[in-house]
C-alpha cells in the first residue's frame, strides 16, 4: 500500500510494483485519517508502517519564509506522527508489527545551513525513540533509519556536495531499503547510513560546541 500526494506518479510506481495505492498528503491530519479508514475497509490489519515522507527546507531560519519552515515541520515531523496515531488500530490488529520512519543523519548532526529541516528531523528522530517506549507492550516496534544525503529529485545532493570525501557519503535509495530491511531482520532501533555517520551523531552529543564551530567554519569557507 503505497501513499503519497502526487496522484500520476504514485498510480504509477504502484502499477510498477503491483501495489495498492492512496492519494495522501501526510501533513494534512485529515488526510491521513481518511486514508486510514479506507484502508482499514479493505485491510484486517497492518504488519509494517514506513513514514518516508520528507521535503527539503532550502536554507536557514533567516534564508527562508516562514510559511516553508511550518511545511518542513509538517510533513518531515508531524506526516509521522498523524500516520502512527491514525494506523495504529491496524498496528495492534496486526502485532507483532514494526514502524519505520526515515529521518535523516540531520536528526543528530546539525549542518551550517539546515536548521529548519535539522530541527525537524531532530523531532523526529525524538518520536522514533518515545514512541517505541510506548509502543513496546503493543507488540509494536519502532525503528529510526538516518541515511545521509540521497540524490532523490527533492533532495539533489550528489551535484551539490563537492570533494571526493563527500561524495563518498552520499547514499543510494537502495542503500537505505537495504538499511530498513537489516534494521527489521535484526531489531535494531535505530541505524545510520553509512554507518560512519553515527561518529559524527556521537560527537554532536559529546562536543556540541565543537561541532557548532565546525559547522560555522565550512558555512564560511574558512
Amino acid at each position: 500500500m503505497l501513499l503519497a500526494r502526487g496522484r500520476e506518479r504514485l498510480e504509477a510506481t504502484a502499477a510498477e510494483i503491483g501495489a495498492e495505492a492512496e492519494v495522501c498528503d501526510v501533513a494534512d491530519r485529515e488526510q491521513v485519517t481518511e486514508a486510514a479508514r479506507r484502508v482499514g475497509e479493505r485491510h484486517e490489519a497492518v504488519h509494517l508502517l514506513v513514514s518516508n515522507a520528507g521535503i527539503a527546507a532550502g536554507g536557514g531560519y533567516l534564508e527562508i519564509p516562514p510559511e516553508r519552515i511550518e511545511q518542513v515541520t509538517r510533513v518531515n515531523y508531524l506526516g509521522g506522527v498523524w500516520s502512527l496515531l491514525a494506523f495504529l488500530p491496524l498496528l495492534e490488529r496486526g502485532a507483532p508489527s514494526d514502524v519505520v520512519n526515515v529521518a535523516s543523519v540531520a536528526g543528530a548532526v546539525v549542518g551550517s545551513t539546515s536548521g529548519p529541516y535539522a530541527a525537524s528531523k531532530h523531532a523526529q528522530l525524538a518520536f522514533s525513540r518515545s514512541s517505541a517506549v510506548e509502543l513496546a507492550p503493543r507488540g509494536i516496534r519502532v525503528h529510526a533509519v538516518n541515511p545521509g544525503p540521497v540524490p532523490t529529485p527533492g533532495f539533489p545532493q550528489e551535484r551539490a556536495l563537492a570533494g571526493r570525501l563527500s561524495r563518498r557519503f552520499v547514499v543510494s535509495p537502495d542503500d537505505v531499503a537495504r538499511a530498513i530491511l537489516r534494521a527489521l531482520e535484526r531489531d535494531r532501533r535505530e541505524v545510520f547510513v553509512p554507518r560512519a555517520f553515527r561518529i559524527a551523531a556521537a560527537a554532536q552529543g559529546l562536543v556540541p560546541g565543537t561541532m557548532t564551530r565546525v559547522a560555522g567554519l565550512r558555512r564560511w569557507g574558512r
